[in-house]
Protein backbone atom coordinates (compact mmCIF):
# COMPACT_ATOMS: atom_id res chain seq x y z
CA UNK A 1 0.00 0.00 0.00
CA UNK A 2 1.55 3.44 -0.97
CA UNK A 3 2.51 6.08 1.46
CA UNK A 4 -0.96 8.53 2.42
CA UNK A 5 -0.27 11.90 1.85
CA UNK A 6 -2.31 14.82 4.21
CA UNK A 7 -2.93 18.33 3.49
CA UNK A 8 -3.68 20.20 6.67
CA UNK A 9 -5.05 23.56 5.47
CA UNK A 10 -4.56 26.13 7.86
CA UNK A 11 -6.02 30.01 7.60
CA UNK A 12 -3.62 32.79 7.84
CA UNK A 13 -3.77 36.43 7.99
CA UNK A 14 -0.65 37.43 6.68
CA UNK A 15 0.85 34.86 3.93
CA UNK A 16 4.11 36.38 3.23
CA UNK A 17 4.49 36.15 7.22
CA UNK A 18 3.20 32.39 7.35
CA UNK A 19 6.04 31.48 4.34
CA UNK A 20 8.66 32.99 6.04
CA UNK A 21 7.64 31.11 9.93
CA UNK A 22 7.17 27.66 8.01
CA UNK A 23 10.39 28.24 6.27
CA UNK A 24 12.13 28.93 9.32
CA UNK A 25 10.95 25.72 10.98
CA UNK A 26 11.97 23.62 8.10
CA UNK A 27 9.59 23.41 5.37
CA UNK A 28 10.15 24.23 1.61
CA UNK A 29 7.46 25.74 -0.40
CA UNK A 30 6.20 23.94 -3.34
CA UNK A 31 5.96 26.69 -6.14
CA UNK A 32 3.19 24.35 -8.01
CA UNK A 33 0.52 24.62 -5.54
CA UNK A 34 1.29 27.96 -4.57
CA UNK A 35 -0.18 31.52 -5.43
CA UNK A 36 -0.69 35.25 -3.62
CA UNK A 37 -4.27 33.28 -2.18
CA UNK A 38 -2.12 29.85 -0.90
CA UNK A 39 1.16 28.39 -0.39
CA UNK A 40 1.81 24.71 -0.12
CA UNK A 41 4.79 24.18 2.54
CA UNK A 42 6.13 20.82 2.46
CA UNK A 43 7.56 19.47 5.89
CA UNK A 44 8.13 15.59 4.97
CA UNK A 45 7.27 13.62 1.82
CA UNK A 46 4.00 12.90 3.57
CA UNK A 47 2.70 16.05 5.35
CA UNK A 48 2.23 19.39 3.31
CA UNK A 49 0.41 22.13 5.21
CA UNK A 50 -1.59 24.54 2.97
CA UNK A 51 -1.48 28.03 4.28
CA UNK A 52 -4.33 29.84 3.18
CA UNK A 53 -5.82 33.41 3.14
CA UNK A 54 -8.83 33.61 4.56
CA UNK A 55 -10.46 34.66 1.61
CA UNK A 56 -9.14 31.42 0.35
CA UNK A 57 -9.97 29.52 2.93
CA UNK A 58 -13.65 30.15 3.04
CA UNK A 59 -14.23 28.77 -0.41
CA UNK A 60 -14.03 25.61 0.92
CA UNK A 61 -16.25 26.13 4.08
CA UNK A 62 -19.48 28.01 4.95
CA UNK A 63 -18.22 27.95 8.78
CA UNK A 64 -16.91 30.72 10.69
CA UNK A 65 -13.15 30.39 10.60
CA UNK A 66 -11.57 29.97 14.38
CA UNK A 67 -9.66 32.46 16.22
CA UNK A 68 -6.71 30.15 16.66
CA UNK A 69 -5.52 32.30 19.53
CA UNK A 70 -8.55 32.30 21.28
CA UNK A 71 -10.40 29.02 20.95
CA UNK A 72 -8.49 25.40 19.96
CA UNK A 73 -9.28 23.91 16.46
CA UNK A 74 -7.09 21.33 16.78
CA UNK A 75 -3.79 20.02 18.06
CA UNK A 76 -0.99 19.19 15.41
CA UNK A 77 1.38 16.60 16.67
CA UNK A 78 4.19 15.72 14.35
CA UNK A 79 7.38 13.43 15.05
CA UNK A 80 11.16 14.15 15.51
CA UNK A 81 13.70 12.00 15.43
CA UNK A 82 15.53 13.41 18.79
CA UNK A 83 14.59 15.20 21.67
CA UNK A 84 17.44 17.74 20.43
CA UNK A 85 15.00 17.87 17.43
CA UNK A 86 11.76 18.77 19.28
CA UNK A 87 13.83 21.66 21.20
CA UNK A 88 15.34 23.04 17.90
CA UNK A 89 12.07 22.87 16.09
CA UNK A 90 10.27 25.04 19.64
CA UNK A 91 13.35 27.45 19.29
CA UNK A 92 13.04 27.86 15.43
CA UNK A 93 9.20 28.94 16.03
CA UNK A 94 10.16 31.33 18.50
CA UNK A 95 12.97 32.91 16.58
CA UNK A 96 10.06 33.45 13.63
CA UNK A 97 7.84 35.33 15.58
CA UNK A 98 5.74 31.88 17.44
CA UNK A 99 5.51 31.35 20.57
CA UNK A 100 6.97 27.97 22.35
CA UNK A 101 5.58 25.73 25.00
CA UNK A 102 2.01 26.96 25.10
CA UNK A 103 1.13 23.67 26.50
CA UNK A 104 3.26 21.58 29.05
CA UNK A 105 6.34 20.70 28.64
CA UNK A 106 5.68 16.18 28.42
CA UNK A 107 8.71 14.37 29.44
CA UNK A 108 8.34 10.88 30.25
CA UNK A 109 11.66 9.20 29.34
CA UNK A 110 10.33 7.46 26.34
CA UNK A 111 8.59 10.38 25.20
CA UNK A 112 9.54 14.58 24.66
CA UNK A 113 7.57 16.97 23.30
CA UNK A 114 6.62 20.79 23.52
CA UNK A 115 4.85 22.65 21.53
CA UNK A 116 4.47 26.14 20.08
CA UNK A 117 2.11 28.06 18.18
CA UNK A 118 2.49 29.84 14.33
CA UNK A 119 1.62 33.35 14.13
CA UNK A 120 -1.85 32.65 13.56
CA UNK A 121 -1.66 30.79 16.70
CA UNK A 122 -2.45 27.19 15.07
CA UNK A 123 -0.72 24.74 17.85
CA UNK A 124 2.08 22.41 16.61
CA UNK A 125 3.74 19.83 19.03
CA UNK A 126 6.48 18.55 18.17
CA UNK A 127 7.11 14.91 19.66
CA UNK A 128 9.97 12.23 19.73
CA UNK A 129 9.40 8.83 20.90
CA UNK A 130 11.81 5.76 22.05
CA UNK A 131 9.13 3.40 20.58
CA UNK A 132 10.59 -0.20 22.06
CA UNK A 133 10.93 1.74 25.61
CA UNK A 134 7.66 2.70 25.41
CA UNK A 135 6.15 -0.16 24.53
CA UNK A 136 8.25 -1.37 27.80
CA UNK A 137 6.46 1.36 29.68
CA UNK A 138 2.72 0.33 28.48
CA UNK A 139 3.35 -2.88 28.26
CA UNK A 140 2.91 -3.47 24.59
CA UNK A 141 5.00 -4.17 21.67
CA UNK A 142 5.97 -1.56 19.44
CA UNK A 143 3.74 -1.38 16.22
CA UNK A 144 5.31 -3.21 13.41
CA UNK A 145 7.26 -6.19 16.05
CA UNK A 146 6.29 -9.22 14.92
CA UNK A 147 3.78 -11.12 17.92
Amino acid sequence: MAAKLIFVNLPVADLARSIAFYEAIGATRNPMFSDDTAACMVLSDTIHVMILTHDKFRQFTPKAIADARSVSEVLLCISAESRAEVDALAEAAVRAGGRADVGPVQDHGFLYGRSFEDPDGHVWEPMWMDMAAAAETMGGQPAGAAA
